[in-house]
């Protein structure tokens, strides 16, 4: 099934739109079936990348994430992500919830999730902690199919005749992921299968699903300075984010750099020496950070063969850290892991 937005051209514009936008939908609609949105921000959205993550704050904290995804291309690419989460320093525990809201194409194809998650933190000696978690979450994925236009709909004067789509039913399933994460002071590293349960992705009863997902994610404090009783001052972080889902592969390797209260970003997405992936995007990323308020943007810069029709991505990430603890129940709280926030 192929899918236009609407457009109102007359000769070759029109034949020349048509054959874009054919390229575009069909690549477009394939790929929104077999991989999950992507957030080049993915350490301010912790709980999507890892259910490990939940809990791993002083005591509370709440993140909103917004991913604008080729806004030169017709139709919308928005991504939307809210979570919540808590310590629970007495069980050296953390529980979470979290949803997202993605939404693609001119017939508002979207897919919501929402989860509740749970880590434990083991610590294994003095330097070293293992942090399984775990998330449960509701799958549900939506058409507006009253939205969509059709090859048969178009014509040479560029009118577009209604047609009866045919009947089909939204889709609702039950999902599970799991994690791991190791870490110390200044190093850290983890995995994440997402996708277990493989919920259903067809409107008309077939066989097809989300394919598992597979997740490594790891980094290092290279540089790192601060002052006597003051918090952490100046930092250079290498991090990497490996992906597989399905067919889908894409890997992240970037740098952060944190100088009291400005963070700075620049990460590569792709996989050298692999052909068809060989680049996708140069990411660029400025954010402030205090000790309570995280804000941070970022643009993708488009270099693979869509770099001059897609206009990139622009994401916006915002987390509010806050606690009510006393001196003493700070000095129990969970170790806190080294990765950036961004």
């Amino acid at each position: 099934m192929t899918i236009f937005v609407d457009i109102n051209l007359t000769g070759s514009i029109l034949v020349k739109r048509i054959i874009y936008l054919l390229v575009l939908s069909f690549i477009i609609f394939t790929d929104s079936f077999g991989q999950d949105p992507t957030f080049s921000q993915f350490y301010a959205n912790a709980l999507y990348l890892s259910p490990s993550f939940a809990g791993a704050t002083s005591q509370y904290r709440f993140a909103l994430n917004y991913r604008n995804q080729w806004p030169a291309v017709p139709g919308v690419f928005h991504t939307y992500s809210i979570s919540f989460d808590k310590a629970l320093t007495n069980f050296n525990s953390g529980i979470g919830v979290l949803a997202t809201y993605d939404v693609a194409g001119s017939g508002n194809l979207s897919t919501t999730n929402i989860g509740l998650l749970y880590s434990y933190d083991f610590n294994i000696n003095k330097e070293w902690h293992v942090r399984p978690g775990v998330n449960f979450k509701f799958y549900y994925l939506g058409l507006d199919i009253s939205k969509l236009v059709f090859n048969s709909q178009i014509t040479g004067s560029g009118t577009s005749p209604s047609v009866t789509p045919p009947p089909f039913d939204n889709v609702a399933d039950v999902d599970f992921a799991t994690s791991a994460l190791v870490y110390n002071e200044r190093t850290w590293a983890g995995f994440t299968l997402d996708h277990l349960l493989t919920p259903k992705t067809s409107f008309y009863g077939d066989d097809a699903t989300v394919p598992v997902k597979f997740n490594f994610y790891g980094g290092a404090q290279i540089l790192k300075k601060t002052r006597l009783r003051q918090k952490m001052q100046e930092v250079l972080s290498v991090a990497v984010n490996f992906q597989k889902q399905g067919k889908f592969y894409q890997s992240d390797l970037g740098l952060y750099y944190y100088k009291d209260p400005l963070i700075f970003g620049i990460w590569y997405r792709g996989i050298p020496f692999v052909t068809s992936q060989a680049g996708d995007a140069i990411i660029g990323l400025i954010g402030i950070k205090t000790s309570q308020l995280h804000i941070g943007y970022s643009y993708d810069f488009t270099i693979s063969n869509l770099i001059g029709s897609s206009g990139g991505a622009h994401e916006i990430s915002l987390v509010y850290e806050f606690n009510n603890l006393s001196i003493g129940q700070m000095k129990n709280r969970i170790k806190a892991i080294p990765c950036p926030e961004f």
